[in-house]
């Protein structure tokens, strides 16, 4: 077989819906079988789901992974079948099966396992430490996991140099700003440095926090990015490679390199490789997104499988008319269709005739249901209780924060009521400096833009305005206010939000300690500012409801730092 009809599955798996999995995967199998597809491929623990998690300490939960992962074998015939799943012997490991023809071939363990960022994989499974070439035609395959084509020296190098012309890889790679150009430049490295076809399969969908783009790709044995499936949907991927690559070849020492302060060099210039094969079959490359729309379909797809997974139907969301709430708004929107989402206006005293115009405008442009629920009434009930207990103490953040409550308060009840989840408002920025109100606007569900900074909100907003306006215009255009007190500026207590992001970068992201913001010209007074808010505020995010990573460093897994501790 000189010819080889290969199918990637680039699938949106449930975690613990191990049959749901499976009979999406036997459907693809009987489609594959119909198309005359002779490898087909799924990605990282397809069956399980991605992260399983502690599921994986569950017998039970095991035991359900290998009926379908035999049941899986068993439908293979007329095909080879490649697709993740876990399992234990002596050791519990994260392994590629493969199955053809209605027999069990080999299952490949992964070797690296990544204990970084949001990954636990050392808490759960042992690394692997045999790898192998599994025959197909004239077509010698190396499998692999994820992790174990991200290091220059991994098992690929191996598989490459005792025959292996078609490198395939099953993923499970969560989405993040910028990561997608840094990954295919990864790839395409490892397919140029021994001169093999590379076929990566990614999972998409949402999990809790984690957003997996899919994006599955091929790459040829030049390193070229021959196919790239869609961004943040299912699909297939259907190539046909013909004339397999010669097995003698001349090879490099890789040549992925990361600089000291983990920077990205990406390729280092050697010597050109002589190369044999031929053409490969495919439906060329489905364009790479920008960024703001590669960020703003992240987001949606987070709040579709959240809301979808776990058995919401509508969700609730408090309308202030802001933009942190407008643009929640319109992610909700475009995630769930506007008869799932409502709105709700919750006007103080305080609340400009303004704000509630916008607020009116931004649902009546979505299309979506609004309450009106003013608060004065109930603020002005629990002013007097307290009266006898504030005494003659002068009106400070306490009132302020009672405003939140109160309306966090309402919220929760309608979601008690009618079943709908509430998405908070709240962004990264204010969520970094504690400028958000326990149990008041950081009650919810799921906070939709808890790692979007302030800026960036600012530029998806008009992202979503670009070919009409969906949020008001003046949404875009007046300053940033909590409006809990008169005449309220956000920068009244923060820096402004185009210097107090970059510190926040800088910060979190990069974890460069004051002096080296500093040493970047950003003023002193801000950056030391700006840490000590971060710092003090640890406490306030330990109880945010989760929500969706889009950065390479969130809080929550992400970034865990001791709540109580005597370093700054």
């Amino acid at each position: 077989m000189t010819q080889l009809n290969v199918r990637l599955v680039q699938m949106n798996s449930v975690v613990g819906d191990v049959e749901g999995n499976l009979q999406s995967m036997l459907g693809a199998m009987d489609r594959a079988r119909q198309d005359q597809i002779d490898v087909i491929v799924f990605p990282e623990l397809a069956l399980a789901g991605y992260p399983p998690e502690d599921l994986l300490f569950r017998a039970d939960f095991l035991a359900d992974l290998q009926r379908a992962c035999d049941n899986m074998i068993e439908q293979s015939q007329g095909l080879m079948a490649i697709f993740g799943y876990a399992y234990a012997d002596g050791g519990l490991f994260n392994a590629a099966v493969v199955a053809s023809d209605g027999s069990f071939v080999t299952r490949v363990p992964k070797q690296y396992l990544p204990n970084y960022g949001v990954f636990d994989e050392a808490r759960y499974f042992t690394p692997g430490r045999t790898t192998e070439i599994v025959q197909a035609g004239s077509w010698s395959l190396g499998v692999s996991i994820c992790e174990d084509l991200w290091y220059p020296d991994g098992p690929y190098l191996d598989q490459a140099r005792h025959g292996a012309n078609l490198l395939i890889n099953i993923s499970a790679s969560p989405y993040s700003r910028g990561k997608r150009a840094a990954r295919e430049r990864m790839l395409a490295t490892r397919a140029d440095d021994v001169a093999s076809y590379l076929l990566w399969t990614n999972l998409v969908g949402a999990q809790d926090e984690l957003v997996f783009d899919g994006q599955s790709a091929v790459f040829g044995p030049d390193g070229q990015v021959l196919a790239r499936a869609a961004a943040f949907r299912e699909e297939v991927l259907t190539v046909t490679l013909q004339n397999a690559p010669s097995q003698h070849r001349r090879f490099i020492d890789p040549r992925w390199r990361l600089g000291p302060a983990g920077e990205d060099l990406g390729v280092v210039p050697t010597a050109p490789l002589g190369r044999e094969g031929a053409p490969v079959y495919a439906p060329g490359l489905t364009p790479a997104l920008g960024d703001d729309e590669e960020l703003y379909r992240a987001l949606v797809l987070g709040v579709a499988d959240y809301v979808g997974k776990n058995r919401f139907r509508d969700v609730v969301i408090g309308l202030s008319g802001g933009i942190d709430s407008a643009l929640t708004a319109a992610i909700a929107v475009d995630a769930l269709g506007p008869d799932r989402v409502h709105g709700v206006l919750m006007p103080s005293s305080i609340t400009s005739n303004e704000s509630r115009v916008d607020a009116l405008g931004l649902a009546r442009n979505l299309g979506i249901s609004t309450e009106e629920l003013p608060i004065r009434p109930m603020m002005d009930s629990f002013l007097e209780e307290l009266r006898t207990v504030f005494k003659d103490r002068p009106l400070d953040l306490t009132e302020e924060n009672l405003q939140a409550r109160i309306r966090g308060t309402l919220l929760m009840a309608m979601s008690n009521k009618f079943g709908w989840l509430v998405l908070t408002t709240g962004n990264k920025s204010e969520m970094a400096t504690g400028y958000s109100t326990l149990y008041g606007d950081m009650a919810g569900g799921f906070a939709v833009l808890k790692d979007v900074l302030k800026t960036q909100v600012f530029r998806l907003s008009r992202w979503v305005n670009r070919d009409a306006e969906r949020i008001p215009a003046n949404v875009l255009t007046k300053p940033p206010s909590a409006e809990l007190r008169p005449d309220q500026k956000d920068e009244d207590s923060l820096p402004p939000y185009d210097i107090l992001d970059q510190i926040l970068e800088g910060y979190i992201e990069d974890d460069l300690p004051p002096d080296a913001l500093i040493a970047k010209h950003l003023d002193r007074n801000f950056v030391e500012l700006a840490v000590r808010l971060v710092n003090r505020n640890e406490y306030k995010r330990r109880q945010a409801p989760v929500g969706i990573k889009v950065t390479p460093r969130a809080f929550g897994r992400d970034r865990r730092m001791p709540i109580t501790r005597h370093f700054d």
